[in-house]
């Protein structure tokens, strides 16, 4: 009891002294964007602030508008620095400061197989005070789906994080099997090195691709043309333009005839990490939540526990988790949570009896055999392309 006490004099004090410190700090809001910038200038490598100064002169080539101007600039800044928002358009009164991205290095070990059993289970944790404002205030805080970190609703909106319909979205789903990404884990960008931002960059700028702009099927299908051209120096063949095509289509759930911008990003941060990173470095990229999800759906489907599932299987794990369905669809009371939202053909649906798809049991013997090692493997890419909490697929599943 004593400790609990002395815990919440401790919170008290922390408030009052955010409180103060709040309102010191808007006396300094007119100028934290100028030291941000000269901080964040000391310790940018050279060669991407020198491709985002190439990517600037060429973008501000054309138009002589100074607002086209501005607004290209601020655009090849936003991609270089990560940020899925977009402060510059934020109203800065009553705002807390943005944070400054770090973008993560690769380690000598990254490419060694990693340790993640089947058998031992994880503790899940989360923090117990907001990753914001550092205050803790129990029911009120709502917690990431993928990592540890917990938010109020208010410091996010604070943060212009939060705003009309996204508000809702927390707030609905947070505490649900379907959960909600905070805005680390919303942008899959954030999962690039320098030296990979520096070599999106260069494909984005060598593709006239302009940052912030949305995508039209044509833009999208030419821009993957010239990818493969580049990269082969060949025609891409038809079966690849019509996958591209139902990318595009999983990009655009809502059918509105182009893909936003930030979906457009995550894919192709995806799609970067799987050509330059091998598959036991993305498995150092998962979380303690998204690791639970995976073993959890790994034994859904291993119903004769043997330690092994078929091919059919592994590949209908994929399209079940991240089938993307309307919020009256989804499930709070399944016993398996899952990377994205719950569908009818997903493990968990199919442990309760629900499933209307069969999977037929001579799918064993007549395929191979995946076990726990090979199914992370395979499906390492889609459990991080599942993070975003937008409704597009940003990694297709192949047929």
């Amino acid at each position: 009891m004593g400790v609990l006490m002395s815990r919440r004099q401790t919170v008290e004090r922390v408030q009052k002294v955010s409180l103060a410190v709040s309102a010191f700090k808007d006396g300094l809001r007119e100028q934290p964007s100028t030291r941000r910038r000269a901080e964040a200038a000391t310790t940018r490598q050279g060669t991407l602030e020198q491709e985002v100064q190439e990517g600037e002169e060429e973008a501000l080539a054309g138009p002589s508008q100074p607002e086209q101007s501005s607004a290209s600039k601020a655009a090849w800044e936003r991609l270089r620095d990560g940020r899925g928002v977009e402060p510059e358009e934020f109203e800065r009164a009553n705002r807390f400061t943005p944070p400054a991205f770090i973008r993560p290095k690769r380690e000598l070990h990254d490419d060694e197989p990693p340790d993640i059993s089947l058998e031992q289970r994880e503790q899940i944790l989360n923090d117990e005070m907001c990753e914001i404002c550092e205050v803790w205030t129990a029911e009120s805080l709502f917690p990431c789906r993928i990592c540890h970190r917990v938010y109020h609703d208010g410091c996010l909106r604070r943060m212009g994080y939060l705003q009309k319909d996204s508000a809702v979205e927390v707030t609905e789903t947070a505490h649900t099997e379907t959960g909600w990404s905070c805005y680390y884990c919303d942008n899959l960008n954030l999962l690039l090195t320098e030296e990979e931002m520096y070599s999106l960059m260069e494909t984005l700028r060598s593709c006239k691709i302009i940052p912030g702009v949305c995508l039209t099927l044509d833009d999208f299908l030419h821009y993957k043309h010239q990818v493969h051209k580049q990269q082969f120096e060949r025609t891409m063949p038809e079966a690849q333009e019509e996958q591209a095509a139902l990318q595009f289509n999983a990009l655009d759930p809502d059918k509105k005839g182009h893909i936003e911008w930030q979906d457009f990003l995550s894919h192709e941060s995806i799609q970067l990490l799987q050509k330059i990173r091998p598959q036991n470095a993305l498995l150092r990229l998962l979380t303690p939540k998204e690791r639970e999800r995976a073993r959890a759906a790994f034994l859904a489907l291993d119903q004769d526990n043997d330690g092994f599932i078929g091919e059919a299987e592994c590949r209908q794990a994929q399209h079940s988790w991240f089938r993307k369905h309307q919020k009256e669809m989804l499930s709070c009371n399944v016993s398996i949570s899952h990377v994205g939202p719950i569908s009818e053909g997903s493990p968990a649906s199919s442990r309760n009896g629900k499933s209307p798809e069969k999977i037929l049991p001579a799918t064993k013997q007549e395929e191979t055999s995946i076990d726990w090692p090979r199914f992370l493997r395979e499906n390492v890419a889609y459990i991080l392309a599942a993070r975003p909490n937008s409704a597009a697929l940003h990694l297709q599943p192949l047929a």
